[in-house]
């Protein structure tokens, strides 16, 4: 619940938690906010992961990886409201873990190992959206391996291009591709259940026909790649320095995009396999065109590949926006590259921060396959940000007064610990590969984080 004496007012009750983002304006809306999370949240995931999860699953059972996909949305995002409405900077989790494991030991630490991942984790999920962008964009034209690459390195730079300024139109923009978001999967859902050529009563008995062992065997494979599409819901805490009324915007945001967005993917899974038999959907590149394409003919498949390209490329808009803020939060706390503090000088932008994490990720999309963005994405986050800041919110929770959490969540502390276990679930459903791949990252991010420790004198070399 939020608190209600906290959410009339655009800062929480202590004024201090909001000094090192002073620099940047309050200046997006509830609607603003949840407009970028939703389109963070969808992007081309749904549109080329439909197919892998069906793959996976083998049939029509794969719906329970979507539902369990929206499940971890919200039971983790109990634990963002309540950091988010806590704690609203710039930065998300990197001033969440700070925080929680304390400013100037294990906070440092795990701050520091976020804002390292970052740097590698931020441009691969813009890789993924660029990937899947090429690979919708054969369907209108046939590219060979290094014309999509080319598309893929092109729609990097326009993202960059169009983040190039205020605050104040990107937010305007934002809901322009909101309307987008809502179009598209709008059409899909109308079409195809309003034409469906197989019964919805047959797909959703035969999801319950399987054994609960056998669908437990690859949910969790599947599940990685239906969490993948969910994730962005939290988009809006990592603007949380330029968000108006924090407390209570910040959760709502969140809350109301994972109802949408879970309403509107479970609905989209439906009418896509309502028209197109799930044997044929699971062996698709291009399965929403190959829908409409069914229903409607080729010209109207041209026009709905047209809008997946559009909603793919406003989801990498509100990803590159949310995480240009992270390396700038901890470089404007003393605790990154200094140069990731520097703001545009008549934009107030972190531009430094947005150029260097479009860069990467333009070369990040050349150089690899979706199939293996998708699952690192997720192995390499899981450890330090999701399990790591909810560990941090139960030691929060031991040291500090309920009343400085204006969002509490209820039955605390039971959402916290199932959060815990599922994301631990998901990190080993990964693989042994990409589980090591993350811990790899962590463990190089330590060796870094010691190095910069040593020089500065700083804990554990110092004070």
């Amino acid at each position: 619940m939020i608190d209600s004496t906290s959410s009339s007012s655009s800062e929480p009750s202590n004024p201090s938690r909001l000094d090192t983002d002073s620099a940047l304006p309050r200046r997006l809306t509830l609607l603003q906010g949840t407009a970028l999370n939703m389109i963070d949240m969808v992007g081309i995931g749904p549109f080329v992961v439909l197919p892998l999860v069906i793959k996976t699953l083998g049939g029509p059972q794969f719906m329970w990886a979507w539902v369990l996909g929206a499940l971890v949305s919200v039971v983790d995002a109990f634990v963002w409201a309540e950091l988010g409405a806590a704690f609203p900077k710039a930065g998300g989790s990197y001033n969440f873990l700070k925080i929680s494991y304390g400013e100037q030991r294990w906070g440092r630490l795990l701050a520091f190992l976020y804002v390292w991942q970052t740097m590698i984790q931020a441009p691969l999920v813009m890789a993924s959206g660029a990937i899947g962008f090429s690979q919708y964009m054969s369907y209108l034209i046939p590219l060979d391996e290094w014309q999509r690459k080319a598309v893929s390195g092109g729609v990097v730079l326009v993202i960059i291009i169009l983040l190039y300024r205020k605050i104040d139109s990107i937010g305007k923009i934002g809901l322009v591709m909101w309307g987008a978001v809502l179009l598209t999967l709008g059409w899909i859902i109308v079409g195809g259940l309003s034409n469906a050529r197989i019964p919805l009563t047959e797909t959703l008995s035969s999801m319950g026909s399987v054994s609960g062992g056998l669908i437990a065997a690859g949910l969790g494979q599947a599940s990685v790649k239906t969490i993948y599409c969910y994730l962005g819901y939290y988009n809006v805490c990592h603007l949380g320095g330029e968000i108006q009324k924090p407390t209570r915007n910040i959760p709502t945001s969140m809350f109301i995009s994972i109802a949408g967005i879970a309403g509107l993917y479970l609905l989209m899974n439906l009418s896509v396999v309502s028209v197109v038999p799930w044997q044929e959907a699971q062996n698709s590149d291009f399965i929403v065109s190959t829908f409409v394409e069914t229903l409607y003919g080729p010209a109207a498949a041209k026009l709905a590949t047209v809008l997946v390209l559009l909603v793919a490329f406003s989801s990498l808009f509100a990803v590159l926006l949310g995480y240009s803020r992270v390396p700038y939060a901890a470089a404007a706390d003393g605790q990154f590259f200094p140069i990731f503090a520097r703001l545009h000088p008549t934009r107030q932008f972190p531009y430094i921060s947005l150029l260097f994490l479009g860069g990467v990720g333009f070369v990040f999309s050349l150089l690899f396959r979706l199939g293996d963005v998708i699952t690192a994405i997720l192995a390499m986050r899981i450890v330090v940000q999701f399990v790591g800041q909810a560990v941090g919110l139960l030691l929060l929770h031991r040291r500090r007064a309920i009343r400085e959490f204006p969002f509490r969540m209820p039955l605390y502390p039971l959402p916290v610990l199932l959060a815990i276990t599922v994301w631990l679930f998901i990190f080993f459903s990964t693989g042994l590969t990409f589980m090591l791949s993350g811990l790899t990252v962590i463990g190089l991010g330590i060796v870094a984080f010691l190095v910069s420790a040593g020089v500065r004198q700083q804990w554990p070399f110092g004070k």
